[in-house]
This record gives structure tokens, sequence and C-alpha cells, in this order.
């Protein structure tokens, strides 16, 4: 073989081993961007996940805050055009009569040992005032409704007291407003069942700090009018 043969055997071998070289040069070069493009995307997507975590964390967290803030809210507001007796003028007497009340429903007084049943208890007839009385005395409020009432409000009242312990339902003849709220000194009329005050005055007066016998039993009492 002459020599300017072999010269173009090496530089042949020579070129293809350059040309090798620069292949793995440029896939490794190739597979390096791409793992660091997988790397990116992938911190990018945990980062995504992680932010979107965080919002979602940070939404219900605000959500119960809310709905912690609504809950607390009907009972630290005043109560508009509520009307309110001196409870250390409402006397506690046990009387075995009728008691001439200076306001229709009662909102405190002398009463009848025995008290009606208010652990969501309503009733289709009306209550006798003296009963009633000593169930606010317990802490219950009492919710009555005359004719001008709507039988949806009447509906959803009945279903609101249902559910509440220290509370009962009656129909009252005789009252200045179609719906009214009493509690042991305490009383407003409200103008349907979806007015908030209805929120309001459940959230203050069921077992609330004007009640004379806090925890005192709403069962035990009177189950039916007389």
């Amino acid at each position: 073989m002459s020599f300017d043969h072999r010269s173009r055997t090496e530089q042949t071998r020579d070129d293809a081993s350059a040309r090798d070289r620069r292949t793995r040069v440029i896939a490794i070069s190739l597979s390096a961007v791409v793992v660091a493009g997988l790397v990116g995307f992938g911190s990018y997507m945990l980062l995504e996940k992680s932010e979107a975590k965080e919002k979602r964390e940070e939404g219900v967290a605000q959500d119960a805050k809310q709905t912690e803030k609504d809950l607390k809210e009907p009972a630290a507001e005043p109560v508009e055009d509520e009307k309110t007796w001196d409870a250390k003028k409402l006397t506690r007497n046990h009387v075995a009569g009728d008691v001439a009340y200076p306001m229709k429903p009662p909102v405190g007084g002398d009463h009848n040992q025995a008290w009606m049943n208010c652990d969501g208890d309503v009733y289709e007839k009306a209550v006798p005032d003296v009963n009633a009385v000593h169930s606010l005395e317990h802490g219950s409020v009492w919710v009555t409704y005359n004719d001008k009432a709507s039988e949806a409000d009447v509906r959803k009242l009945a279903e609101r007291v249902g559910a509440t312990p220290y509370s009962l339902m009656s129909p009252y003849e005789g009252q200045a407003g179609a719906i009214m709220l009493s509690a042991w000194g305490k009383q407003v009329t409200v103008d349907g069942a979806d007015d908030r005050r209805v929120d309001q005055f459940f959230a203050k007066y069921v077992q609330g700090p004007q009640t004379p016998e806090p925890g005192a039993p709403c069962t035990g009492g009177l189950a039916a009018p007389r």
C-alpha cells in the first residue's frame, strides 16, 4: 500500500472519529437540554401545584372565617325595633291563677309553676300565658303569630323552632304584629320568616344573658294546651 493510500485511509478514519465525537457531543448536549427542560417543567408544575394548593387552603380558611363571622354576627348585632323591659322589675313568683300581663304576648312576670315544653315544640293551638312565661324564664324564645301571618312564614318558622332546643311556637290572638318573638324581657315584631331579626333574636336570646334560670329544663312540663 502506498503512502498516499495510507494517508487517505487514516484521514478517513480520523474524519469518522471526529464525526462520532461531534455526534456524541451533540447527543449529550441535547440530552442535557431535554433533562434540564424536564427538570424545569417539573419544577414549574410542582410550583404551580404548590401555589394552587396554597390558594385552596387560603380559600378554605377564608370561608371558615367568614362562616364563623356569619355565626357570630347575629348575636353581636342589636335587634332593630326591639323592645326591652327591665328584668329586675319582672317578678318571678309562682301563682295558681291567671296573671294580667301588661304586654301581649307577655315577656316575664309571675307565672305558673309548670312550664310549657320548649324543646323545639310547635303548638297548633294557643298556650296559656302563665306557662309560656315560665318557659321564657328557662331561657327559651317564644314565636307567636296571628291570622295575618302567611302560611309560608308559619311553616318556615315552625321548621326553625322544631330544630332549636329552648324554643316554642304557638298562635296568639290579640298581638299587635303578625309575627312576634319574645324572650324574658325582650320582644320584637318581624316582617316574616326571612327577616334577619329572626336569626338575631334566636342567636342572642336562646339561653341568652337575659335568662333568669339558665340551664333549667325545657322538657318535663306541659306537653299540650289545657
